[in-house]
């Protein structure tokens, strides 16, 4: 079987390193296509020796690029186009009818009540995105929530099948060399108590609380892995706040699971989540974790992920929460059964299965119902 996964970007985002860790997984034969900017993330790709076709789209309406789609994907001779994120869905869908490919699957990664991937979703987007949508064959949904909204936005509840993320456990196991080593790189002391969040410096992340929560806990350095349009704005805020000499801005990482064996805590205050995969990855980390909102947990029993504590976005009540959490001592915990059960190995298998489906070898399976029976 001979996959195209397409992209719109490859930075490293959450969506683009759940493509980069799901591909060694695929038996499949697979490449990727990024419309936009490749970054850290399409290098990874190819060094792992997959295949990785630049577009070189510019900007939203570069219709340019759904010629470039067809023709490519005529060239390969794919099986299936895979799609991931609102422009890549939305052009490679189109691009893959006109090719003739076989089987065109999507994923929805981040999309809100009036928002897709941060961006507000007016009635056009959404015309597009049902009108494109029809063209393939299946949306796959990275949780009942994204499938709920997906179902809102006008998606056939037939059309939906819900998938989740997954991550490599292992990868996230605690390392206290690599920890000490991240520690040293960024100036950070081996005996501060380090507060972590993961993820693209948007605003919806609400890393903001975060900066908000420090004044008055001294002790407190705060390390934030990720890049994006609203770190300017935070680097501001830190000043303005007088905790600058306190936060430690890494920038786009590839070297999460080291940046998370530095860490105390996890605090992931985002209230816009689909997934959280960051949460998980923490857990993984063995690390106690702070969210206000995680749907991978909600969809788990209670007892899922013990080290994992539901907060408000308040920096006054986050900074109470640390402060106790401070009080006892650096504590690393086993890994939870929430992160055995998102295992990305069962993801791309489900994946794999899915295109086995759509391409008529295999009968098809009811992936909600699945997914309740799995958990043990």
């Amino acid at each position: 079987m001979k996959v195209l996964h397409v992209i719109t970007g490859l930075a490293a985002g959450g969506a683009e390193q759940q493509l980069r860790t799901m591909l060694p997984h695929l038996a499949a034969r697979c490449e990727v296509a990024v419309l936009t900017g490749a970054g850290a993330v399409a290098e990874a790709v190819e060094a792992e020796g997959i295949p990785v076709h630049r577009l070189g789209m510019r900007g939203n309406l570069d219709l340019r690029a759904v010629g470039r789609l067809t023709r490519l994907m005529r060239a390969g001779r794919y099986d299936v186009v895979h799609t991931h994120l609102y422009r890549a869905c939305v052009y490679g869908r189109v691009a893959a009818r006109l090719a003739g490919v076989p089987a065109i699957v999507a994923t929805e990664h981040s999309i809100g009540e009036g928002r897709i991937e941060g961006r507000r979703a007016g009635a056009g987007v959404r015309a597009l995105y049902r009108a494109t949508e029809s063209m393939g064959g299946v949306t796959v949904a990275v949780s009942r929530i994204v499938a709920d909204r997906l179902a809102g936005w006008g998606v056939p509840r037939s059309r939906i099948e819900v998938i989740p993320n997954g991550l490599d456990g292992q990868a996230f196991r605690h390392d206290p060399r690599l920890g000490g080593r991240a520690r040293a790189r960024l100036g950070i002391a081996p005996g501060a108590f380090v507060v972590g969040g993961v993820g693209r410096m948007e605003a919806g992340k609400r890393f903001d609380v975060l900066l908000r929560a420090l004044p008055g806990f001294v002790e407190a350095v705060l390390l934030l892995a990720g890049e994006g349009s609203a770190r300017r704005e935070l680097e501001e805020l830190a000043r303005t706040l007088g905790v600058a000499h306190r936060v430690v801005f890494t920038g786009e990482s590839m070297d999460v699971p080291a940046l998370l064996s530095a860490m105390d805590v996890l605090v992931s205050p985002s209230q816009e989540e689909t997934f959280g995969l960051a949460v998980i990855e923490g857990l993984a980390s063995g690390l106690p974790v702070f969210y206000a909102a995680c749907p991978a947990l909600d969809e788990l029993p209670p007892d899922a992920a013990p080290g994992a504590r539901r907060i408000l976005p308040d920096p006054d009540h986050l900074r109470t929460e640390l402060r106790t959490l401070a009080a006892t001592g650096p504590l690393r915990l086993p890994p939870p059964r929430a992160v055995a059960y998102y295992d990305i190995r069962r993801h791309a298998a489900r994946t794999e299965a899915l295109y086995e489906r759509l391409l008529g070898r295999t009968a098809p399976v009811s992936g909600r119902h699945a997914r309740q029976k799995e958990f043990r």
